[in-house]
C-alpha cells in the first residue's frame, strides 16, 4: 500500500519497455520475420542501457 506512490526509476522502466518488446518480437516471429528482427535489435539496445545504468550504481 506503501508503495502505490512510489516513482519507478529508469531501471525499471527500461526493463518494462524490454519486456513489452522481446513480447512483441515474439509474437512477430511467424508473421513477419524481418520485423522480429528489428524488434529483437532494439531489446537488445535497450538491455545495454540497462546494464550501463546498472554499472554506474
Amino acid at each position: 500500500m506503501f508503495g502505490l506512490f512510489k516513482k519507478k526509476s529508469e531501471v525499471e522502466k527500461l526493463h518494462e519497455d524490454y519486456k513489452k518488446i522481446m513480447q512483441e518480437a515474439y509474437q512477430l516471429q511467424s508473421i513477419n520475420r524481418s520485423e522480429s528482427d528489428q524488434k529483437y535489435v532494439e531489446a537488445d539496445n535497450i538491455l545495454n542501457k540497462i546494464k550501463l545504468l546498472e554499472e554506474k550504481k
